[in-house]
């Protein structure tokens, strides 16, 4: 299984000049791919696809990070009766192997340099509601992101319909152009993930 990267890992992919492009790995965890406790159909397939596009493209990203859920006590987020919209069943829990990212996208990790976890202790859908630890300090992603001059970012992951869409609009929120690499993400349900490609669309997202 694909073990975590260190988030206080600083190296820095080689990068075209000029380029202010970040991309963000959302939540490629094993509990989201084929096996996992709220498997994602495609999800591993996805993680294999990240893994070679960032072997073939991470030069052209300033930065390369990844967000991931990582759960203790949630409350309702977790439920022996998921209404699978506001609840759901366990997953990602802190330790646990479906915590782990998954091994497919291993070419991916070896170049992420912060990993910005979220849920803790509550529900969390957007990258930009994690944090990483810097110099003992929590940074969160779009302050990490700000200190390092990003004002674009590509956005990857798993699930379209929940977790991509949210970090999505939370970056254009935060005053990034964004561009969402629909084939390197997997969604719950055709008809919601279709929804949220829409509605980042309308927002201001590119889709690729």
């Amino acid at each position: 299984m694909a073990q975590e990267s260190s988030p206080e890992r600083s190296e820095q992919p080689a990068q075209a000049p000029g380029a202010p492009r970040a991309l963000v790995i959302v939540d490629v965890q094993n509990d989201f791919c084929e096996g996992g406790s709220l498997a994602v159909a495609g999800g591993a397939e996805v993680a294999r696809r990240i893994g070679r596009h960032v072997a073939e493209h991470g030069a052209e990203y300033a930065a390369i990070v990844a967000t991931a859920d990582w759960h203790e006590d949630p409350g309702p987020h977790f439920s022996d009766h998921p209404d699978f919209a506001d609840s759901w069943p366990p997953h990602c829990r802190v330790g646990s192997d479906g915590a782990l990212f998954h091994p497919g996208a291993e070419q991916a990790f070896e170049q992420v340099q912060a990993i910005f976890r979220k849920g803790q202790h509550a529900a969390a859908y957007s990258g930009f509601e994690g944090f990483t630890v810097e110099a003992d300090q929590r940074v969160g992603l779009a302050d990490w992101l700000r200190d390092r001059a990003i004002e674009e970012v590509d956005v990857v992951g798993i699930a379209t319909d929940y977790c991509v869409r949210a970090t999505t609009l939370d970056a254009l929120q935060s005053g990034f152009q964004v561009r969402v690499l629909s084939d390197l993400c997997a969604g719950v349900a055709p008809g919601t993930s279709a929804d949220a490609i829409s509605e980042i669309q309308t927002a201001g997202a590119v889709i690729n």
